[in-house]
């Protein structure tokens, strides 16, 4: 027996030497081979095995990371900075579990839903450009190279722009082509950026470009690339008022692809922005003193109240989430915009939080939408009473994203408003107060429409959906209180990945190993 172990110990420790690699290779590989199936069934179970993996993969690197600081894996025979390197730390791969978690959690519900708005001989081709964005989000996460950065950004548009255009909906493909035409836009001014990086310091390894970066001090190319990257990553994150292409995508999309994408997509997009800023040009810019701060600060609190106000005013419960989306991508960028360790902390430990809330309301939704065939608010009347455990959910996932203390949401604003008062901006306090009871006002009227109004048409037949759409809805508002209570695990965590950003702005990321 201990020879057997023995003899096995050497390719264990192989396995996890590679564990970087096959965090991108195996959701890769497996959208090839589940693009060659012919049945939906057997694709979805390929993916969800696949799913189930990634997040075994990133808790190991995560505690890597707490054990053993970076990990740094080289590709290709060639030692970064030349070769491409995968470089985790605390930062990213917290972002690796938070998509890999939440990819885990959504395919077990995602079988009933696609069987159902998407064809059989779809399926398959679905499921496969499903594992090829989750393989770009995570290798936009694990890579520390800014083109191998642009090439995973695009695997991930790409697929997505695929998955919305699946949609139900006719406007689904008038949704992907808009996507379509703002995510090239926004590839190509990052990639406009990173080659300017580039021509200044003649690398594209983020820790060599970083060192080379405070060599250079605060050049115009070098000005006009931070310009051209934080536009295009804007794009991606659908910071406010470059959000358009947001609420048809999730509008329109496959309920499967809105839960994922809404949960992870904008996310990645954020903290490649957060590694820009606070890695690459932390060491050699004044964070606090750039004007830029200003701007965030000021098109964070426009997301935050006039997308609030736009939910308001959707008579589509999935539009009315995708604007609620765009004003919590306000409160990650104006944490980001403190440039103190609270605040980060607060818009990182948010990147979780609205993973959790927005991921069990639209789940919710799509209970709905499988039941009543749409989501628009007089569909919806009296099914507080024919769909009692959906709507339930629905209003405790509801109560997060409100920030009642007790919640994951309250938790992100605890810390967001702490670094208001840090850094001297208690006014921001309170307008993160003031935004919060607009979720109210969204929010409660579907209450109000769901269980002060009588039934009718296709509500008055309407129930729950099967135990394995249920289950993952569960699972997800139980986080939304379990770690509003015991917050320990994911702000500690945060606090941790902001410490891993804060110290690579005071150029102690290190050099290239």
């Amino acid at each position: 027996m201990s020879a057997s172990v023995s003899s096995l110990s050497p390719a264990i420790l192989n396995l996890i030497e590679h564990l970087p690699a096959l965090q991108v290779a195996i959701p890769m590989l497996g959208a090839a081979f589940v693009a060659m199936m012919r049945n939906g069934l057997l694709a979805w179970f390929v993916s969800l095995i696949i799913s189930l993996l990634m997040p075994i993969i990133a808790l190991f690197l995560l505690h890597e990371t707490f054990v053993n600081g970076i990990v740094s894996y080289a590709l290709g025979g060639w030692a970064p900075p030349v070769g491409i390197e995968y470089r985790v730390d605390v930062a990213n791969a917290f972002v690796l579990v938070i998509v890999s978690v939440m990819a885990a959690i959504t395919l077990p519900y995602a079988r009933k839903v696609v069987a159902l708005e998407i064809a059989e001989e779809n399926r398959s081709w679905f499921y496969s450009m499903y594992l090829l964005c989750l393989c770009g989000l995570l290798g936009i996460a694990i890579t520390g190279d800014a083109f191998n950065a642009f090439v995973f950004l695009e695997v991930s548009s790409l697929s997505t722009y695929a998955m919305i255009a699946m949609g139900r909906d006719r406007r689904a493909l008038v949704a992907a082509y808009q996507y379509l035409i703002m995510g090239t836009i926004g590839a190509t001014l990052y990639v406009v950026g990173v080659g300017l990086l580039y021509v200044m310091t003649g690398t594209l390894n983020f820790a060599d470009m970083a060192v080379r970066l405070k060599e250079i001090e605060e050049t115009r190319p070098i000005l006009a690339a931070l310009s051209f990257i934080t536009v295009g990553l804007s794009l991606k994150i659908a910071l406010f008022p470059l959000h358009k292409w947001l609420p048809n995508a999730y509008a329109y999309s496959p309920t499967m692809a809105t839960v994922f994408l809404a949960s992870t997509a904008t996310k990645v997009a954020i903290y490649l922005l957060i590694r820009f800023v606070y890695t690459i040009y932390g060491p050699s810019l004044e964070l606090v003193e750039t004007s830029a701060v200003t701007v965030f600060v000021i098109l964070s609190l426009a997301a935050m109240f006039i997308a609030s106000f736009a939910a308001c005013f959707q008579k589509n419960i999935e539009r009315m989430l995708a604007f609620s989306s765009v004003a919590q991508i306000g409160y990650i960028t104006l944490g980001i915009s403190f440039a103190v360790k609270t605040g980060l902390t607060g818009g990182l430990v948010h990147l979780v939080n609205h993973a959790f809330m927005k991921g069990a309301l639209f789940m919710c939704t799509g209970a709905m939408m499988m039941r009543l065939g749409n989501v628009k608010l007089q569909a919806v009347e009296g099914i507080g009473r024919t769909m009692p455990i959906t709507m339930g959910l629905f209003v405790a996932a509801g109560l997060s994203l409100i920030g009642v203390p007790g919640t994951v949401g309250f938790v992100s604003k605890w810390y967001l408003a702490l670094a208001a008062f840090e850094t001297g901006q208690s006014w921001l306090a309170f307008a993160i107060m003031a935004s919060s009871f607009i979720a109210v006002v969204y929010i409660g009227r579907i209450v109000e429409i769901a269980y002060f109004r009588e039934p009718k048409g296709a509500a008055l037949l309407a129930k729950d959906p099967p135990p394995s759409m249920i289950l993952p809805m569960i699972i997800l508002v139980v986080a939304c209180f379990y770690f509003g209570i015991q917050a320990d695990l994911t702000a500690k965590t945060a606090e941790l990945a902001a410490d891993a950003f804060l110290s690579s702005a005071q150029g102690t990321w290190g050099a290239v190993q």
